[in-house]
């Protein structure tokens, strides 16, 4: 597994599944978000569909078909603004993310591309000192289209000054490796939120970040 190490020269993270253990607090403030609305939890009905989503297009399938006054900009601003708040509260950063982000960063440069909101990663990256390990953090409202296009890395790539060839993006779920691999770069995913067979189209499947470790460092 030499070839992550020869031509490395940037690491992508995604955040979601990858630097926080978020999933479950996207999932609580959906289902906050529809108590709010007056709408039955049961619609989110099962939520590994959306593991790897943007925001946008989750919220849009949960309330298709049903009255909704508000628009859908301030229902995506009210979903942030509760997400942050159990971010806040929880802070579930995974334990090992600190020391691996910060031994790469000496060897790297490294950038977060994330179909999460700018707010979101903001207050991701503003725990445990992690924001200053990231030269770039790119959001889906950065980009035209979220995952599993590849907007996100490429431009992640251009902001870096390095070709998608140079890249190596850790990713946790099904849509972040078909973008990776769509914008022609080398990616490692591991089983966070996602069960191997899903993740078969990466490079390498691992199931523990002191895997990610020994491939890019060791």
């Amino acid at each position: 597994m030499t070839h992550f190490r020869q031509g490395t020269r940037a690491v992508i993270f995604d955040l979601d599944g990858v630097i926080v253990d978020s999933e479950p607090l996207h999932q609580e403030a959906f289902r906050l978000l529809l108590g709010e609305l007056g709408i039955e939890e049961s619609a989110i009905g099962d939520w590994n569909r959306f593991v790897g989503t943007a925001d946008r297009p989750v919220l849009l399938q949960l309330i298709e078909g049903r009255s909704v006054v508000q628009s859908v900009d301030a229902l995506l601003e009210r979903k942030g603004a509760l997400f942050l708040e159990l971010l806040r509260q929880r802070e579930p950063i995974f334990p090992e993310i600190p020391a691996l982000v910060e031994d790469l960063a000496r060897r790297y440069v490294m950038a977060v591309a994330s179909g999460s909101l700018r707010t979101a990663i903001a207050g991701v990256l503003g725990m445990r000192g992690l924001r200053k390990h990231f030269q770039h953090a790119i959001s889906v409202q950065d980009v035209a289209r979220g995952k599993p296009a590849p907007d996100l890395f490429l431009r992640a790539a251009e902001l870096l000054g390095v070709t998608p060839a140079d890249c190596v993006v850790i990713e946790d779920s099904a849509p972040g490796v078909a973008a990776a691999r769509a914008a022609g770069m080398r990616v490692i995913a591991i089983t966070n939120t996602t069960e191997a067979g899903r993740l078969a189209g990466a490079d390498a499947v691992v199931a523990r970040f002191e895997e990610v470790r020994a491939l890019l460092l060791e």
